[in-house]
């Protein structure tokens, strides 16, 4: 007769209940995961399955209750591990908004924006624009699976414990913010640049040809050059934004790895 004790229960218990918690703060903060275009239910059966899939060949788990107090700090603190990852993975898509906007204004479509159901905000149609092409590249590239690795990596890096996350961690996250905003400068100085030479083209005609319109010109030029610029600009954004992924990767384990990035 087999006999299965509390402690048994326990073990079963934690050796599922503190990966999920971990795996589901990564999900609800993720990229791509995280929209509001992928329903709750369908984030809980993700999550289910992939703490399923890599529960047996994790490190050993602590021998605690899970209803304990200890119990319940280690689990709000791998939410919180979670949590972390997922939004360093996240703020690099940021750098495609930032670069959409400041190509938006330069093209004088600032005040041009509509509501994103994804986000569930306002957005520059420049912005959304690049955001989806970022998007698709990044699962072209199979990047969710290498945030998915990353993830599975960080039961090893950072075993599952009482012991708090060092403060570098944390430190990291907040240092992307930075090289977030720079990098979506980069991105949108050859858009930028150009559309300041048309500009600049248009002072001097409207100055050699006073009799000239330069706002009934100015903006239909503006729009048309930054529209191509932007066109032909596609053709090298690839490596940008694989750069940019990259980043983000070296973010993720920046959480685990402090110093990393």
């Amino acid at each position: 007769m087999i006999s299965v004790g509390s402690a048994q229960i326990d073990a079963w218990i934690v050796a599922f209940i503190f990966p999920l918690s971990r795996i589901l703060g990564f999900i609800a903060t993720a990229p791509l995961w995280s929209t509001a275009g992928v329903p709750k239910r369908i984030r809980l059966t993700i999550g289910i399955a992939i703490a399923v899939a890599l529960a047996p060949g994790l490190p050993p788990m602590p021998e605690v209750q899970p209803a304990s107090l200890t119990g319940l700090w280690i689990m709000a603190q791998q939410m919180m591990i979670g949590i972390g990852m997922g939004f360093a993975a996240k703020i690099v898509f940021t750098a495609f908004l930032y670069a959409g906007e400041f190509i938006g204004n330069q093209m004088g479509l600032g005040f041009a924006t509509f509501y994103d159901p994804l986000s569930a905000s306002q957005t520059p149609v420049v912005s959304e624009f690049l955001n989806l092409i970022a998007l698709l590249l990044f699962l072209s590239i199979n990047g969710h699976l290498l945030y998915l690795a990353t993830l599975a990596q960080s039961f090893s890096a950072i075993p599952i414990s009482s012991i708090p996350v060092g403060a570098g961690s944390w430190l990291n996250i907040a240092e992307l913010g930075s090289k977030i905003f720079s990098a979506g400068l980069l991105l949108s100085l050859p858009i930028m640049a150009a559309l300041m030479i048309t500009n600049v083209a248009l002072a001097v005609l409207t100055r050699a040809a006073p009799q000239l319109n330069l706002f009934a010109l100015g903006f239909p030029l503006t729009l048309l050059g930054g529209f191509l610029i932007l066109a032909i600009s596609l053709n090298y954004l690839a490596s940008p934004f694989q750069g940019i992924f990259l980043v983000g990767l070296e973010s993720m384990l920046g959480v685990i790895v402090p110093g990393k990035p």
